[in-house]
C-alpha cells in the first residue's frame, strides 16, 4: 500500500535524540530511580485559580462544541495580552486559538509556504522545527549560528533568495536561551521589507524573559509578523495544549479555516481557564522566572569545576547547554553513557543543529533536591567512568 509524500516529511531529523528520554520516562513510570532532565516540562503545578476555573466550567457542563478559532472572549484576552507585551494594537480578529505553540507553528507553515518555497530558521533550533516547517512541501534553510550561538546575520542575508517566503526564530531560544536584540531584529526587519517576507516569531518563552517580554517587530511590521505563544511554560500548563497565533486579519481568517478542518474547536472549559491564566499572567510569569533563576544558579554551582564540561548559561528560559566536547565524547555519546551509568537523562545537542553538536541540553526547571542529586551523579560519572576511559 502507498502513502502520501507528506508522511516522508513529518519525521524530522532529530527524532533519535529522544530515544534516551523515552527510555528514561518509561523507567520512571515503572518506579525506577531515574532523573529526567531531557524535556521542558516545569516541575510545578498549574496555578490554582486556573485549575479551579476549569473544574468549575466542567461542572457547569462546558463540554460542547465551540467556535473553531476559539471563543471570542479567549481571543480578546489573548489580543489584550499580546498588545500589552508587544505594543502592537490587535483585536480578537487577529487571533486564532490553537493546541499549543507547536500547533500554531504548524498552522502558520501550512498557510505561508508550500512546494518550491523556502523558509529560513536559525540554528540552534527546536528539533520539531524542520518537520513542522517542511510539512507543506517548503524547504527549510538552516541559518548558521555565530559567536555565542547568536544569529549569524551576514550568513542570513546570503541565504535569502527569490524562493524565500519566511524567516522563523524563537526568542528566547530553545536550547540556547539567547534573546534576539534590537540590532538583530533590525536586520530581520530590513530583509522582510526588502523581500516581502513573513516573519514568524515563536515567543513561547517570552514570559520567562526579564520583565516578561522580549524585543520584537510585531508593532513595526504588523502586516508581516506572525507571533506564536502559549501558556505551556509561563504557567506550567504543558498538558493543557493552550496556544495561539497572532497576525494580520487575512492570515487569521485562513488559519481559522485550517483550524476548522483540523480541530473543529478546542475544549471550552480549557479556554475559560486560559482567560483566568491571562488575568493572572504577571504573578504566574513572575513565579516561573523566580523558579528558573534560582534553579539555574543552583545547577551551575553544582557542576562548577568539573573538568571537560563548559556551561553555556542562558539569558532566559529553563534550559542550559553544556559543552561536553572536552570530555572526548560527542553529545550523543555523553547522553547515552551518562544514562547507562547514572540514570540521568539529558538531550543530545546535535538534535538542535550543527552548532550544538558537541553539547547536551539540560532542563533545570525541577525541584532543588533533584538538581542536587543530578549534579552529584554527573560529577560522579565524570570523575569515574570518564576518568577511567581516559
Amino acid at each position: 500500500m502507498k502513502f502520501s509524500s507528506l508522511t516522508g516529511r513529518i519525521g524530522g531529523t532529530g527524532a533519535d535524540a529522544w530515544l534516551t528520554h523515552y527510555q528514561a520516562a518509561e523507567a520512571r513510570a515503572r518506579g525506577e530511580d531515574v532523573i529526567v532532565l531531557s524535556v521542558g516540562d516545569p516541575d510545578i503545578d498549574t496555578p490554582a485559580p486556573v485549575l479551579e476555573r476549569a473544574i468549575e466550567q466542567l461542572r457547569r457542563g462546558d463540554t460542547h462544541y465551540v467556535p473553531p478559532a476559539g471563543r471570542p472572549e479567549v481571543r480578546a484576552a489573548i489580543a489584550r495580552a499580546h498588545s500589552a507585551r508587544t505594543g502592537q494594537a490587535v483585536s480578537a480578529a487577529n487571533v486564532v486559538y490553537l493546541a499549543g505553540a507547536q500547533n500554531a507553528l504548524f498552522v502558520a507553515s501550512l498557510c505561508l509556504a508550500g512546494p518550491g518555497d523556502e523558509i529560513v530558521s536559525f540554528e540552534p533550533m527546536y528539533p520539531t522545527y524542520p518537520a513542522t516547517l517542511e510539512v507543506a512541501g517548503a524547504r527549510l534553510v538552516h541559518a548558521p549560528a555565530g559567536a555565542g550561538l547568536r544569529p549569524d546575520l551576514a550568513a542570513l542575508a546570503a541565504l535569502v533568495t527569490s524562493r524565500t517566503r519566511a524567516i522563523v526564530w524563537a526568542s528566547p531560544n530553545n536550547p540556547s536561551g539567547i534573546i534576539f536584540n534590537e540590532a538583530e531584529l533590525a536586520v530581520l526587519g530590513e530583509l522582510a521589507r526588502r523581500y516581502d517576507l513573513w516573519l514568524i516569531a515563536d515567543e513561547v518563552y517570552a514570559g520567562l524573559a526579564p520583565g516578561g517580554r522580549v524585543p520584537g517587530l510585531a508593532a513595526r511590521l504588523p502586516e508581516q509578523v506572525v507571533t506564536l505563544g502559549s501558556l505551556s511554560k509561563s504557567h506550567a500548563m504543558t498538558g493543557w495544549r493552550a496556544g495561539w497565533l497572532v497576525g494580520p486579519r487575512e492570515l487569521a481568517a485562513k488559519a481559522e479555516l485550517l483550524a476548522m478542518c483540523m480541530l473543529f474547536g478546542l475544549p471550552g472549559f480549557v479556554q475559560e481557564a486560559v482567560i483566568t491564566a491571562l488575568d493572572i499572567a504577571a504573578d504566574a510569569e513572575g513565579r516561573i522566572r523566580d523558579y528558573c533563576r534560582t534553579r539555574r544558579q543552583r545547577f551551575a554551582a553544582g557542576l562548577a569545576g568539573i573538568g571537560g564540561l563548559r556551561l553555556i548559561e542562558p539569558e532566559a528560559g529553563m534550559f542550559m547547554l553544556i559543552d561536553v566536547s572536552g570530555t572526548g565524547l560527542t553529545g550523543r555519546e555523553f547522553v547515552a553513557a551518562l544514562y547507562a551509568s547514572q540514570k540521568v537523562s539529558l538531550l543530545d545537542g546535535a538534535a538542535f543543529g550543527a552548532a550544538t553538536a558537541g553539547c547536551v541540553r539540560v532542563c533545570f526547571a525541577t525541584e532543588e533536591a533533584t538538581i542536587d542529586e543530578a549534579c552529584a551523579r554527573i560529577r560522579r560519572f565524570c570523575a569515574t567512568e570518564l576518568s577511567a576511559a581516559r
